[in-house]
């Protein structure tokens, strides 16, 4: 999730556009089949993503991904649709009385942000009205419980998994709210239960490596820190 690796940085810090092509461009080339690329939102608001246009544009768009978008409303919906981009996400609430025209919608998936709570209780709720195959699992590591909730919905048959490259973001509106879920982990994860991802983890590792370096940050993901002490322990 690009969106969501910068949405944590400073108003002021910019991440140049160059950047988050080449980001997106790295990890199309890991086997993702999912990268959500950018968000359609106002640049007043969220300037970190004013260069959405050219992203969506520039973006080296490989044949067989995604490159879902977040469009928060009927502006950036319009605009989104006009670059082609595709699928499109919007913004859900269990406490809106708007969601409820949303049932008109043909959705493609309905991602559950189990920030407080049981996850298995909530997702079974949902489960009883929301088909399996339309239910995404969307998971902060506030707690270090994220790869444990994902294991959770897993078992129950929710096998589309949000996650962020080396842990980046975080939630402006939930205080304290660490980055989504390293996506480093979750591939590791998988392959050591034998699950098969067709990820590249190694190329995974170098994009957040990457992505790290030019934001001058450290990583998040147990993964990459294991294989980076590794290597300097080599060295």
């Amino acid at each position: 999730m690009i969106r969501r690796s910068f949405s944590q940085l400073p108003r002021k810090r910019i991440v140049p556009t160059e950047t988050k092509i080449s980001l997106i461009d790295k990890l199309s080339k890991t086997g993702l089949q999912a990268i959500e690329a950018t968000s359609f939102v106002s640049p007043k608001w969220v300037p970190q993503m004013a260069d959405h246009e050219q992203v969506m544009q520039r973006i080296n768009k490989v044949p067989g991904i995604s490159y879902p978008v977040l469009t928060p409303n009927l502006k950036g919906f319009q605009a989104a649709v006009f670059y082609d981009a595709m699928p499109l996400c919007v913004f859900l609430s269990a406490f809106c009385s708007w969601n409820v025209e949303l049932k008109k919608w043909p959705f493609l998936e309905l991602p559950q942000s189990p920030l407080v709570g049981s996850t298995q209780a909530m997702l079974e709720g949902v489960l009883e009205t929301v088909p399996m195959n339309h239910v995404a699992i969307h998971c902060h590591d506030t707690y270090g419980q994220a790869l444990a909730n994902i294991l959770t919905a897993m078992q129950l048959g929710v096998w589309t998994v949000d996650a962020s490259v080396s842990g980046l973001g975080g939630c402006p509106y939930a205080r304290g709210a660490s980055g989504n879920v390293a996506t480093e982990d979750v591939v590791y994860m998988l392959h050591g239960m034998g699950i098969e991802t067709g990820i590249d983890l190694d190329k995974l590792v170098e994009a957040g490596h990457f992505i790290c370096q030019a934001l001058d940050r450290k990583t998040s993901s147990k993964v990459a820190q294991a294989r980076t002490d590794g290597q300097e322990a080599k060295s």
